[in-house]
């Protein structure tokens, strides 16, 4: 038999994705940051908690999705150094309700996760934060590096950068979208990079996918990276547009390691609105704004 084919698709017009492997229908978020409000209460901005209104949201999703398992993908809540009385509050509330309408629940955690174990209700499962792979798709938050073996997934997913795209209209109004991010990945220049933080040295003129292979087992085929769109739509994000497209500066505009190792070729990246309208290629749009 041939190897089973895994499905993704994004839940129109949602920041959310949906994976089938065949054996298992993953719906995956991520970058919720519960307790956000409470960093703009300390500097004197007084809004509501927006919690009830993500849940709804996700309720909606699952309603029509009908997922076995919930994937979320990082920034669970939003401190990174503490945890406030409304995550105390919210994360677990949060949680509770959800694990009464999907069987499974999985975090991996992103950097605004530390200790996220104590917050989370009995039943939902905390991953490694160097990902998971479902089928031939490696997910991880994009903080830090990935799983070796993801190399030998042809789609990788993360969330961490909030992608948006920002124009300024005939009249001058800036106007800014969420939007999801389709970019090819250069194969060899990620195995390299890998292989670096895994301390595996090798030639300039060595095989690496065959270095790869002998080393760790893995067939690399990565072809793209997938950056999501924060669940949270309250919050800020980047704008892909604006960001420099030079291999040389897009290190210094981007945070995470895989989108620092130019192993990703952004230039070349496909952006679409959350009710798929494709909006072109980032080299195109940076010019437009």
């Amino acid at each position: 038999m041939g190897e089973r084919t895994t499905l993704l698709k994004p839940v129109s017009p949602y920041a959310a994705l949906i994976i089938d492997d065949g054996s298992e229908k993953t719906l995956v978020i991520s970058d919720i940051h519960l307790g956000w409000e409470a960093s703009l209460s300390e500097e004197g901005v007084h809004i509501p908690s927006q919690t009830s209104k993500l849940l709804r949201r996700l309720e909606r999703i699952i309603s029509l999705e009908k997922p076995d398992c919930l994937l979320v993908l990082g920034d669970v809540k939003h401190t990174i150094e503490k945890i406030e009385i409304e995550e105390w509050r919210d994360v677990p509330f949060f949680f509770d309700r959800i694990r009464e309408k999907v069987p499974r629940v999985k975090v991996v955690p992103g950097n605004h996760d530390g200790n996220i174990e104590v917050l989370l209700p009995e039943g939902v499962e905390v991953a490694p934060q160097n990902g998971v792979i479902i089928g031939s798709i490696g997910l991880f938050h994009g903080h830090t590096w990935p799983d070796i073996k993801m190399l030998g997934c042809e789609t990788l997913v993360i969330g961490h950068v909030h992608p948006t795209v920002t124009f300024r209209d005939y009249i001058g109004f800036r106007v800014t979208s969420q939007v999801w991010v389709k970019a090819p990945c250069d194969k060899h220049a990620l195995i390299a990079s890998m292989l670096k933080h895994y301390n595996v040295r090798f030639k300039r003129d060595e095989d690496l996918v065959e270095l790869a292979r002998t080393r760790f087992s893995v067939d690399a085929k990565v072809k793209r990276l997938i950056i999501m769109p924060s669940f949270n739509d309250f919050l800020g994000g980047r704008a892909i547009n604006k960001v420099s497209i030079s291999r040389e500066e897009v290190f210094k505009d981007f945070i995470g390691p895989i989108l620092r190792s130019r192993s990703v070729v952004l230039e070349e990246a496909e952006l679409y609105l959350l009710d798929g309208t494709f909006l072109g290629p980032v080299k195109t749009l940076s010019m437009l704004e």
